[in-house]
């Protein structure tokens, strides 16, 4: 991309733009990527890596609500394992007593 630029001293010249920077989204609901600096692949190489990614599970991958709803996810899923042991439990008490 081109763009013509006056210098101080009267001459039009034309000045060769980069690409513009992208804010990262998430992987899951691609929404936009708070905390993290927005750069061309190239430059995100040299960035330090707290500006790559934040401090927090899935850090530079995933948005805090697809974070939440994961973890939430894998609580409710051992909630119901534990469920479905208890009830096994429970029937063969019965089965034994009859």
């Amino acid at each position: 991309m081109v763009q013509r630029v006056r210098t101080p001293g009267g001459k039009l010249v034309y000045q060769y733009l980069k690409k513009p920077k992208k804010i990262p989204r998430c992987g899951q609901c691609k929404d936009k990527l708070r905390g993290i600096l927005p750069a061309r692949p190239q430059e995100r190489s040299r960035l330090c890596r707290r500006k790559k990614t934040v401090k927090r599970a899935y850090g530079g991958v995933l948005c805090h609500k697809c974070v939440k709803e994961k973890i939430v996810r894998a609580f409710l899923i051992e909630e119901q394992k534990i469920v479905v042991k208890v009830l096994k439990a429970q029937l063969a008490v019965v089965k034994t007593k009859k």
